[in-house]
C-alpha cells in the first residue's frame, strides 16, 4: 500500500504554523470586537446556488474553481469558496432585517480548485468582517479602519499599502457600463472567450480577468472615476477625508475595480510586495444590492476578507508559546503523587506535562524535547519529606520545595 498523503493543495497545520495561525486570527476577533462585531459561524457547505447568486455564473470562480457536488437527496451543495455569500444567507433565513445594523466578524477554511502556490491553497482560511444595515460612508470608513487597526496589531503596518477607488452609485455604473462596452466592442477580437459571452451579460468582469489578451484590450479603457455623478464623488470624498482624519494613509488606484453588479461606491484592498510579486492581503468593498439580490430585502452593505496564510506568512516573530512545567517522577513508586501534582498545577492555571514512562534520564529528554523551563522532580526521598526538587532548566540551579508551596514558588512560570 502507498503512503498516505494530504491532497494536492491541502496541508497540515501544526506546531508554529498552528501558533501563527490561531495569533492571526484572535488578534483579529480581538480588535474587531472592539468594534463591536460579533462572530459568526456559518456552515461549511451551502446550496450552490448561494454562491451563483453571489459570484455570478460567468465567473471563474463559479466556472472553474467551485467544489460542488450532489447530495444523497440530490441536492447540489458547494463547500464555501467565500464568506459574505453565506453570512448574507444568514443574514436573509435568519430574518435579521429589523436587527440592522449588524456587524459579524467570521474566520474559517475555503474551499478553491486552483493551482497551488505561496501562501494560496485549495483550502484556505480567512478572517472577514461584513457591516450590513448601513448607507452611510462612515461605514466604510469603519471597516476599513478595523482593518487598518487589526494589520498595525500584527506588525504589518510598515508592509502594506491601502488602495482605494470608486465604483460609484448605479446611476454612474450604467453610465459607466455603456461606456465601456463601446470601447470593448471595438476590441471584441482580442477579448478571450469567456469575456466575449460576458460583453452583453457582464462587462464590467471583463476587468477582473486576468487573461493576457484582457488585459490588454481593457488598456486604456475609461474609467470609473471620469463617469461618477456628483452624489458619488461627494461619498467618495467623505471616505477619503474620513480616512485622513484618522491618520490612515492610503493612495486612489483608477484600476482597482469590482466586477458584478452589486458592488458600488468603495472598493480597497491592502496590498503588499513582502512575498515577492505584489499581492493582495486583505480585499473589501460596498455591495449594497447583494442582499437584494438573492432574494432579501434592500439592505446596504460592506465588508473585507483577509487571506490568514498570507497574513502568517507575513508576521515577524511572535512571542514564543509558553514553555510547560516538566514534573518527573523518578519511579513508578512516585507517580501517583506526580499525577497529583500535575493536576493541582493544571486546575491553577499553568502548563504541565508529566513524563509517561522510562527512567530519569529518558524522562529528562523530554523534558528538555518539549522546551520545559523548570522540572519538579519527586523521588523516594521527596516524597517521603512532603517536598519536591524544583530545577530551573537553563541554570541548572535547584531547590527542593514543599509541596504544598509549590503553586505559590512557581508564580513566575504561569
Amino acid at each position: 500500500m502507498s503512503q498516505l498523503q494530504p491532497i494536492k493543495g491541502t496541508h497540515d497545520l501544526m506546531f508554529d504554523d498552528v501558533r501563527r495561525h490561531r495569533f492571526v486570527e484572535e488578534t483579529a476577533f480581538e480588535i474587531a470586537a472592539r468594534y463591536g462585531y460579533g462572530e459568526i459561524v456559518t456552515p461549511v457547505f451551502e446550496a450552490t446556488e448561494v454562491f451563483k447568486r453571489t459570484l455570478g455564473d460567468t465567473s471563474d470562480i463559479v466556472t472553474k474553481e467551485m467544489y460542488t457536488f450532489e447530495t444523497k437527496g440530490g441536492d447540489s451543495v458547494t463547500l464555501r469558496p467565500e464568506g459574505t455569500a453565506g453570512v448574507a444567507r444568514a443574514f436573509i433565513s435568519g430574518g435579521l432585517a429589523q436587527q440592522t445594523p449588524l456587524k459579524f466578524f467570521y474566520r474559517g477554511p475555503m474551499f478553491r480548485y486552483e493551482r497551488p502556490q505561496k501562501g494560496r491553497q485549495r483550502q484556505f482560511h480567512q478572517i472577514g468582517v461584513e457591516l450590513l444595515g448601513v448607507a452611510a460612508p462612515q461605514a466604510d470608513i469603519e471597516v476599513i479602519a478595523l482593518a487598518a487597526h487589526i494589520l498595525k496589531e500584527l506588525r504589518l503596518a510598515g508592509t502594506v499599502t491601502l488602495e482605494l477607488n470608486s465604483l460609484g452609485d448605479t446611476e454612474s455604473r450604467n453610465v459607466y457600463r455603456d461606456v465601456l462596452v463601446k470601447f470593448l466592442s471595438a476590441r471584441k477580437d482580442q477579448l478571450s472567450e469567456d469575456s466575449r459571452g460576458r460583453l452583453d451579460r457582464n462587462p464590467l468582469r471583463i476587468l477582473d480577468s486576468k487573461d493576457p489578451g484582457d488585459k490588454a484590450a481593457v488598456a486604456g479603457a475609461p474609467s470609473f472615476a471620469e463617469h461618477l455623478n456628483g452624489a458619488s464623488r461627494d461619498f467618495f470624498k467623505e471616505v477619503q477625508d474620513g480616512l485622513s482624519a484618522l491618520g490612515i494613509a492610503f493612495k486612489v488606484n483608477p484600476a482597482l475595480v469590482r466586477g458584478l453588479d452589486y458592488y458600488c461606491h468603495t472598493a480597497f484592498e491592502f496590498t503588499t510586495d513582502a512575498l515577492g510579486a505584489q499581492g493582495t492581503v486583505l480585499a473589501g468593498g460596498r455591495y449594497d444590492g447583494l442582499i437584494q439580490m438573492m432574494g432579501g430585502p434592500s439592505t446596504p452593505g460592506i465588508g473585507w476578507a483577509a487571506g490568514v496564510e498570507r497574513l502568517a506568512m507575513l508576521l515577524p516573530e511572535i512571542a514564543p508559546a509558553k514553555r510547560p512545567i516538566a514534573v518527573i517522577p523518578i519511579g513508578e513508586d512516585e507517580v501517583r503523587v506526580a499525577q497529583d501534582i500535575t493536576a493541582r498545577l493544571r486546575q491553577a492555571g499553568f502548563t504541565a506535562d508529566i513524563g509517561y514512562g522510562g527512567n530519569m534520564g529518558k524522562r529528562m529528554k523530554r523534558a528538555d524535547k518539549i522546551h520545559a523551563a523548570v522540572a519538579v522532580i519527586l523521588g523516594s526521598d521527596e516524597v517521603r519529606d512532603g517536598v519536591a526538587t524544583v530545577r530551573n532548566l537553563e541554570t541548572g540551579d535547584q531547590v527542593r520545595v514543599p509541596q504544598a508551596d509549590l503553586i505559590r514558588h512557581l508564580a513566575a512560570y504561569k
